[in-house]
């Protein structure tokens, strides 16, 4: 500390700056005590809870900090005390300490006490109340005075003078300069409080100036309220902060300044402007930049203070402040961010507050500003962490990079004859306002202010300091990634290069520059670039490149009219030029030039024969701005003979073609290509292999017909868009198109060609020519293809409708492929009759003629001519690859076969033809195929077609039965769309028995069938004597189409056979339900009587001979076995519900079995069936020859596989029941069979029948069955 009789030192604004604390009293006792104080105060954190609010952040005060408290002692001076509305806070004593080592009564009344009055007095003058009284103990001048008083006596005294309620403001100090445990614990203590009142007194005053500010802030919107006065008293605030090493609050405080003063510019540029602004629009008169290298700017602070300063002052001056506390805390790199986007809003509110600035000034002050901010990272961090955080300080290398091409261009240091003398003019007036350098930069070799003067002292300099900062920057940028930036500077480069007469240097920047825009797909920098591009290329001679990039500048939509014609023409300059090699072509891409919209091909199918013409039609849309004279539009074909080419055929052909005939391709989104790397699409296709001999498919795959571009080796080259490699096809196959006049826009154009050479034909390349430069497309996408084919004539029989009906005409198309075959009038088609189809032909029947693409040619009479073995048609005279086309009406004859039984199958056959039954058990129509074999003039070999025909009906048939009388029922479905007139249905028996008649039950001799429905015919049987065992029906209608008029031939009517047997009733069975005795109605639940009688209704017949027939004595008998079942579980069968009996083969020879059935539902019940099959022994014939599908398992009865099919699973597991005792005993031995009595000869009379039955009276829940 300085010595107490030292005049109080000038207020220096810097960190070395401490509170102050003022000290009274004994002068040489706080002397000796100083260095011990000085060491031990700031030893110990405190921490310190401010309870004041900043400017922004009014929430609830500053978070607790631990700080480390330093003072600056003073000697105790009146003018020290500040007056009334003094705000500076620096100068402000925020404690005053009385120092004292009085331990002698009468000293301390004669002077010491005295002394104390009028310090206290002279501290509540200025309304002090922040003080301290040290009393400081010495034993060594105790034992030098035996007659004082004890040292607690003095202290009480003081105390009870002067801190009557505030005991705690005089402390005791003990020996402090002796090294004790006693000493130690008196300094502790005395340290503590001193740190205490310290921070009382921060926050007391602190707060106080922090609610003045705030009042002075509010103030702002009243007229004279003045910015730069109200920065000095928040700058005082961050003094303190500062000087509490707080440096983040004192950041703050400068931050808010920033805000508020960035806020009135904007407000201002709106016209919202406050007068005190006017103050910073002042014109600039100095550009010398930032000052960063000493903690305090006073010069520019002064200016402040005096509201003299410019809006570069202040900016300066704030920036340097920030930069500083930024850099305490350790935070350069924000410090390189701050900068960046200080430089930039200082360049907008000059032009926001209209400020006058001299030309260029601004980028030198932009210039010197980066790199003060770079050298003052680079002397604060090492070259590890600059290199690891180039991606914060790049921006201010490529700023100042820019910055100082900008000087350099106005002060035509890049020009090519150099500076003249107005430049040289300027470059005096800026480098006189830089001023001198500044003293802390005058011993730096590469201070900014040298580079800068260094770099517009001469052409050699400025190239030297620009390039180097270029070189660089780029640098930077690409090791960060920043490959986007790094080309912007590169193409800056470039340009100085073009203006320093150096293209050659120049397009290597360019072309790296384009590859990334084309790549990221930037259309108005490609178009920049590409300016800039041509004009280098015409300076290096590059004639290829350059006709490339002015065709790509002359279809360019972001260039002007006249631009774009301004390269067009360079093209056509060219182009009209004789070159010294004749042979010589420059190909050039055609998308710049023109793109192919669509093609179009005629035929349409793109299908044509030997010798056709085909004509393609292209749309052409020039991307030129004016008309262009092309001497030849050529289109280069790729021709193929493919495996297995002989199955193409024109059918086949035109099934696998489109049928508009229309390619269109892909517009290009964007006016300009992508970048080089990006491939063509994928042009996949599927390939198949047939079979030669039936056509079927034996592999199948997938094939790339672009391949050859996509596995090319990609070049390297250093022009991203040159041309080699286009490569032109040379080949036999052109279509070409000369004198063709290109209006800007779409244009047509055509190309005719004559097949002659069948095979394949792919469209490769579209080339355009004007002299020797060539336009090329070089790959056409989509695949665009047309075949030639040499055909072999064909013969095609098809049916009109979907399918051929049997029994009426229906309309066969012949059509005729000449192919390569002329016909010659004698001509002729044989077709082999068959017996059961009829070819039939009208008067007027003709036949047409068709060209290739389907004309129509001519037209002539058909003449058909009919043997018993051959029909002859005569066909009409016709040139290759025409068609013939004509129609014939066929009738294949209706024929039924012979339908045994029960069948209900379909009475069709097919004499002539392989019979296919596609009806199952579904409404589908049972079909027959007619062969028909023919020779035609072309061939030596017949050629077999198969006609299919469809039965329209599907008929069957059943045997009705009411007692002994029999009744047959014909039903006919027709299964066709079309609806029949049915007439004269008959039913004969073929057999002629005179003993049987067959009366109709159907009066109406005409019924109308329709389509999808059903007529059924019934005939009642009777006869005389002993019906027959089996009965021989044929059925036959005669049919015609309902909607057609009177055809030409008699139809011959459909016929039905049909056998019926054994279907006189043999037995009559009758059930019968009783209800329990004393009852009148059955009851659920309750056991009632089932009586069933089974009754013979006729003596012994033929039928009844069989293993099962038994004689007798007096009779004979059969064997029958009954079955009572329930299908529809309304009874329960108690006890033995099936059984064997022996019945006597008599008529009226009846027998009766009783059993028990209970119901189980209330309501009208039907009766339980009751069934009867035919018992046949073990021994018969039959059951040696059984196989393992004839038995049952668990059953002691094998089933004849002749049971009707209504017999389920149930009764028979019945019957199992009841004779499983023997299922063990004969297990692996034959067993008796069953086999169902025909319909015919069992009938029951029961049937119908329904039983009562009421529900039982303790039932709570009620089930009834309802049928």
């Amino acid at each position: 500390m300085d010595a107490p009789e030292d005049p109080l030192p000038p207020v220096i604004y810097t960190m070395e700056n401490k509170p102050i604390v003022t000290c009274a009293g004994d002068q040489n006792l706080f002397t000796s005590i100083y260095p011990t104080l000085s060491q031990q105060l700031p030893r110990e954190p405190m921490e310190w809870r401010s309870d004041s609010f900043t400017i922004v952040d009014r929430s609830y005060g500053r978070a607790p900090k631990m700080i480390h408290l330093e003072s600056n002692f003073v000697q105790f001076k009146e003018e020290l005390l500040p007056k009334e509305g003094n705000k500076a806070l620096l100068t402000f004593p925020f404690l005053h300490i009385y120092w004292t080592e009085c331990c002698d009564t009468e000293v301390y009344k004669a002077t010491v006490k005295d002394d104390l009055t009028k310090w206290q007095n002279v501290l509540k003058a200025y309304s002090s109340v922040d003080w301290l009284i040290v009393v400081v103990e010495n034993d060594a001048k105790k034992k030098n005075k035996t007659n004082i008083l004890p040292r607690t006596s003095i202290v009480d005294k003081i105390r009870n003078d002067f801190c009557n309620k505030q005991s705690d403001r005089c402390v005791v100090l003990s020996d402090p300069l002796k090294d004790s445990s006693r000493t130690q614990e008196s300094w502790n203590a005395f340290l503590t409080k001193l740190r205490t009142l310290l921070l009382m007194s921060f926050t007391k005053n602190l707060g106080k100036f922090e609610d003045d500010m705030r009042t002075l802030r509010e103030k702002r919107t009243e007229p004279g309220w003045s910015f730069c006065e109200y920065f000095m008293v928040q700058e005082e605030l961050a003094f303190v902060f500062e000087m509490l090493q707080q440096f983040e609050d004192a950041l703050v405080q400068y931050d808010e300044l920033d805000a508020l003063f960035s806020q009135y510019v904007v407000n201002f540029g709106a016209g919202d402007g406050a007068n005190w602004l006017t103050f910073f629009c002042q014109p600039v008169k100095s550009w010398n930049g930032l000052i960063l290298r000493k903690p305090i700017d006073m010069e520019k602070r002064e200016l402040i203070q005096r509201q003299e300063a410019t809006l570069l002052d202040l900016r300066s001056y704030l920036f340097s402040r920030q930069c500083t506390l930024l850099l305490f805390l350790q935070r350069p790199w924000e410090v390189a961010q701050r900068a960046l986007e200080l430089l930039h809003s200082c360049v907008q509110e000059l032009k926001l507050l209209e400020v006058s600035v001299p030309p260029g000034a601004l980028d030198c002050w932009v210039f010197l500003s980066c790199l003060e901010v770079l050298q003052r990272i680079e002397g604060c961090c090492d070259r590890a962490q600059i290199d690891s955080n180039i991606a914060h300080t790049v921006g201010l290398w490529s700023y100042a990079t820019e910055k100082l091409k900008s000087l350099g261009y106005l002060c035509g240091l890049v020009s090519e004859k150099g500076p003249n003398s107005e430049d040289l003019n300027r470059t005096v007036d800026l480098l006189a306002g830089l001023g001198a350098e500044r003293p802390e930069t005058a011993n730096t070799a590469q201070s900014p202010y040298k580079k800068l003067k260094e770099a517009l002292s001469s052409v050699e300099a400025f190239e030297k300091h620009y390039l180097d900062l270029s070189h660089a920057t780029i640098e930077m940028f690409t090791s960060i990634g920043r490959i986007r930036s790094a080309k912007l500077v590169g193409k800056d480069l470039a340009e100085f290069y073009m203006r320093k007469k150096s293209p050659q240097k120049a397009e290597m920047y360019l072309q790296g520059a384009l590859k990334n825009y084309l790549a990221e797909g930037w259309a108005l920098p490609i178009t920049h670039t590409r300016k800039q591009l041509a004009e280098c290329q015409k300076r290096l001679g590059q004639i290829e490149n350059y006709l490339q990039t002015s065709s790509l500048l002359a279809s360019d939509q972001h260039l002007t009219a006249d631009e774009r014609e301004y390269f067009c023409r360079e093209i056509l300059s060219f182009a009209s030029q004789q070159t010294d090699s004749p042979g010589h072509r420059v190909a050039l891409p055609m998308h710049s030039f023109a793109q192919l919209r669509d093609l179009r091909f005629t035929p349409a199918n793109a299908v044509v024969h030997v010798g056709g013409i085909l004509s393609v039609e292209i749309t052409v849309c020039s991307q030129m701005p004016v008309p262009i004279h092309v001497e030849q539009i050529a289109i280069h074909v790729h021709f193929s003979i493919e495996k297995n080419n002989y199955r193409k055929t024109a059918e086949w052909l035109t099934k696998h073609k489109t049928a508009n005939g229309v390619v269109n391709f892909p517009v290009e989104a964007s006016p300009f290509p992508t970048s080089q790397s990006s491939l063509p699409a994928l042009e996949l296709y599927e390939m198949f292999e047939r079979s030669p001999s039936d056509n079927s498919l034996n592999t199948t795959g997938i094939i790339c017909k672009n391949v050859h571009m996509l596995l090319r080796r990609q070049e390297s080259g250093t022009s991203l868009e040159a041309s080699s490699g286009l490569a032109l096809e040379d080949g036999a196959h052109v279509l070409r198109c000369a004198g063709v006049t290109l209006q800007p826009g779409p244009n047509t154009i055509v190309f005719r060609t004559q097949a002659r050479e069948p095979g394949t034909y792919t469209l490769r390349q579209l080339c355009a020519s004007l002299g020797p430069v060539w336009f090329v497309l070089p790959h056409i996408y989509p695949l665009v293809q047309y075949d030639v084919y040499s055909q072999e004539p064909q013969l095609l029989v098809e049916p009109l409708a979907d399918s051929l009906l049997a029994g009426i005409p229906q309309k066969v198309k012949f059509t005729v492929t000449t192919g390569h075959y002329t016909v010659k009038n004698g001509d002729s088609l044989q077709l082999s009759n068959v017996d059961a189809m009829l070819i039939l032909c009208p008067e007027e029947n003709r036949a047409v003629i068709y060209s290739n693409t389907r004309e129509k040619v001519s037209d002539a009479l058909l003449r058909v001519q009919s043997s018993d073995k051959v029909t002859s048609i005569s066909l009409p005279a016709a040139p290759t690859y025409h068609l013939i086309e004509f129609e014939l009406e066929v009738l294949s004859l209706p024929s039924a076969p012979a339908a045994g039984g029960e069948s209900t199958l379909l009475g069709v056959t097919e004499p002539h033809g392989k019979h296919k039954d596609t009806q199952k058990t579904g409404h589908c129509m049972a079909t027959t195929d007619h062969k028909v074999s023919i020779d035609c003039p072309w061939s030596i070999y017949s050629t077999v077609i198969a006609l299919t025909f469809s039965m329209p009906f599907r008929t069957t048939h059943s045997l009705l039965s009411s007692g002994t009388r029999k009744y047959v029922q014909v039903c006919v479905q027709n299964l066709s769309e079309l609806d029949f007139q049915l007439s004269d249905s008959r039913l004969v028996d073929t057999h002629d028995s005179t003993d049987l008649r067959l009366i109709p039950l159907n009066t109406e001799s005409e019924q109308c069938i329709h389509s999808r429905q059903a007529v059924f015919f019934v005939w009642e049987l009777k006869w005389t004597q002993e019906p027959p065992p089996s009965l021989h029906c044929r059925f036959s209608t005669g049919f015609s189409p309902a909607s057609e008029e009177q055809l030409s031939i008699s139809l011959k009517p459909y016929t039905y056979e049909f056998q019926v047997e054994n279907f006189f009733t043999l037995y009559n069975v009758r059930a019968e339900i009783s209800p329990p005795p004393g009852t009148e109605h059955c009851r659920t639940g309750s056991l009632c009587s089932l009586d069933v009688s089974i009754t013979r209704l006729s003596d012994l017949l033929e039928v009844d001979k069989d293993e099962a027939l038994t004689e007798s004595d007096e009779y004979f008998s059969t064997k029958l076995m009954y079955e009572v079942v329930d299908n529809s579980s309304n009874w329960a069968v108690c006890g033995k519900s099936s059984g064997v009996i022996s019945m006597p083969v008599t008529a009226q020879a009846t027998h009766r079995v009783h059993m028990e059935v209970m119901p189980l539902f209330a309501g009208y019940l039907p009766l339980p069936d009751v069934r009867l099959f035919k018992y046949l022994p073990h021994h018969s014939a039959q059951s040696s020859q059984l196989d393992a599908d004839s038995w049952i398992e668990n059953d002691s009865l094998s089933v004849d596989k002749h049971v009707d099919d209504q017999l389920d699973s149930g009764s028979v597991k019945s019957r199992g029941s009841v004779h499983s005792a023997a299922s063990s005993e004969h297990k692996g031995l034959p067993m008796p069979r069953l086999r169902a009595l025909p319909p015919g000869q069992a009938f029951n009379s029961s049937a119908g029948t329904q039983v009562l039955v009421i529900p039982s009276k303790d039932d709570h829940v009620l089930e009834v069955s309802v049928t």
